[in-house]
């Protein structure tokens, strides 16, 4: 408010010192096309009689020239004569003198006593003419000067009434505009102040997110703050179900190891079931930590490169399963970018491309993609990994996504790598879709993630 405020009243400042300027500037054109104007006037007028005096015209061109005391003069010099107007009787005017025929002078102010007896000054306008004449078949030229004198005040008093007109009609203008301005500034953040209401609401607890009406132009900053707070209420609700989820997991291997203790059980016999139940309960830990650490990504992170992790991977996997003598293939867009954690993107090809692994026979397939694009926000991503194995019967795919399932109890592992892959995807707000491969008949996990802000 203080700088809008400040720019228009130095605005309105220079806007009049340049109008002052221009009227100024006009004023004293005026001045003298009025003054030459007069003098031309004059000259059309005036006469000569045959021994060279003036002969007075018949009437003035403003009835000032003939009222005394009106300020304006009018004064014709000739060789033998001089004449004035009636105005110019009482006052003391300066000396004139004859001008070449053609010559234009202005000169002024100009010292003058005026017919009370006062000071005054004058600005002078003097043109020089020449009346051709014959005699005796003789030409002859007969130079005379007609002089208009107008009081010098008359410009500034006029000057003076335009400026206080001016910077009365500029001042109310300016304190219009500025109560103007003051209440569109004041309507124009309006939603700025609601949206600051609505977000105290929040930080008191009173609202669980941000409104959905406000301007286009805080729309952005709006969505952020509903993300941002949608994001950081799933990760708080995602740590306390990995705690809990922790608690309630590691309950019967204790149970169990409490069982046998109170059973009697021998050293070898609880030996042995102590070290069963130590690995079971370090697996839950490691897969519980793994879901932690999943759940905590960046709702504003830089995008991610994916293909030197995918090679990475896949230069890993190719080793491991060398014996089945498996290949992967890449179909990556250049323009396919991951917003959110390096580890995050890790695990998900990790848990997809080691499934996909390890029920393909000799080929796997890893194609991304962006998603289409929304305006004013950045593409989303799908992610698909295909394999050429036996596949996933449909009324099996439920079952197979379910924490812990394995697709085949006679292949190693702890069913849970689907079930991080799940988390991960919720964690962003993606879905996951199983199903067939049609180009190379097993299985297609396809991971499709949204557009972001």
């Amino acid at each position: 408010m203080l700088a809008a405020s400040l720019g228009l009243v130095a605005f309105l400042a220079l806007a009049g010192y340049a109008l002052d300027r221009a009227f100024v500037d006009v004023a004293s054109q005026g001045q003298r096309d009025r003054l030459r104007g007069f003098a031309l006037n004059y000259a059309g007028d005036v006469e000569f009689a045959r021994d060279d005096n003036i002969i007075p015209p018949e009437a003035p061109p403003d009835e000032r020239f003939e009222r005394p005391g009106s300020g304006t003069y009018a004064v014709v010099v000739a060789e033998t004569s001089v004449w004035m107007s009636g105005s110019a009787h009482g006052p003391t005017l300066p000396e004139s003198e004859l001008l070449e025929p053609g010559q234009e002078r202005i000169d002024g102010p100009i010292a003058i006593i005026d017919s009370a007896g006062r000071p005054g000054e004058v600005i002078r306008y003097g043109r020089g003419f020449a009346l051709v004449r014959e005699i005796g078949g003789v030409e002859s030229e007969l130079p005379y000067t007609v002089y208009i004198l107008e009081d010098a005040g008359t410009l500034p008093r006029q000057v003076q009434v335009f400026r206080q007109a001016l910077w009365r009609y500029l001042g109310v203008s300016g304190v219009i505009l500025l109560m103007l301005q003051a209440l569109v500034l004041r309507w124009s953040l309006r939603p700025l102040r609601n949206v600051i209401a609505e977000l105290k609401r929040v930080q008191r607890g009173q609202a669980n997110r941000m409104g959905e009406l406000h301007p286009r132009e805080l729309e952005p900053l709006t969505d952020s703050i509903n993300a941002l707070i949608e994001s950081e209420r799933q990760n708080l609700e995602h740590q306390r179900n990995t705690m809990s989820d922790l608690a309630h997991s590691l309950k019967t291997p204790l149970a169990v190891l409490h069982a046998r203790l109170e059973a009697g059980a021998g050293d070898d016999e609880l030996r042995a079931e102590l070290a069963i139940q130590l690995r079971r309960m370090n697996d839950l830990v490691g897969y519980q930590l793994g879901r932690a650490a999943s759940s905590g990504h960046k709702l504003f992170s830089a995008p991610v490169e994916i293909e030197p992790y995918a090679e990475e991977l896949v230069r890993g996997l190719e080793k491991i399963y060398a014996a089945q003598g498996v290949i992967c293939e890449f179909d990556l867009d250049a323009e396919a970018r991951f917003h959110g954690e390096p580890g995050d993107l890790q695990e998900l090809l990790g848990n997809l491309l080691e499934n996909a692994f390890k029920w393909a026979k000799r080929r796997v397939l890893l194609t991304v993609r962006p998603s289409a694009p929304q305006p004013d926000r950045r593409p989303g991503l799908v992610i698909a990994v295909d394999d050429d194995g036996a596949g996933i019967a449909p009324d099996r795919i439920a079952h197979v996504l379910q924490r812990g399932v394995r697709g085949d109890e006679r292949v190693h592992g702890h069913g849970i790598g689907l079930a991080i892959v799940q988390d991960i995807i919720r964690s962003y707000r993606g879905e996951l879709h199983v199903g067939r491969s049609e180009e190379l008949g097993g299985a297609r996990f396809e991971v499709v993630l949204p557009p972001g802000l």
